[in-house]
């Protein structure tokens, strides 16, 4: 499956199924629609289906950014920008 590279909402879908088991730790597929559950997260692969979205957070912004940041992944990163300015 493709890796999503932004998260976004579902607004086309052809049998959309998704493996979140990056974010979630859970390892069955999740059925998305654009009814019942239409948010698609960074991070995650595409297993079945198509679809289309509309992107609406990237980078430290979408759920895996903001994961990342509460874990201090990005602490490093800001050390070196400080140290540069």
């Amino acid at each position: 499956g493709d890796l999503l590279p932004a998260d976004g909402i579902l607004i086309q879908g052809n049998d959309l199924k998704i493996d979140e088991s990056s974010l979630t730790g859970e390892s069955d597929q999740v059925k998305k629609s654009m009814d019942k559950d239409p948010m698609l997260l960074s991070g995650t692969h595409v297993m079945e289906g198509s679809g289309r979205m509309v992107v609406t957070a990237v980078g430290i912004n979408s759920q895996t950014g903001i994961i990342f940041t509460l874990l201090g992944a990005g602490e490093g990163d800001e050390e070196k920008k400080v140290k540069k300015g």
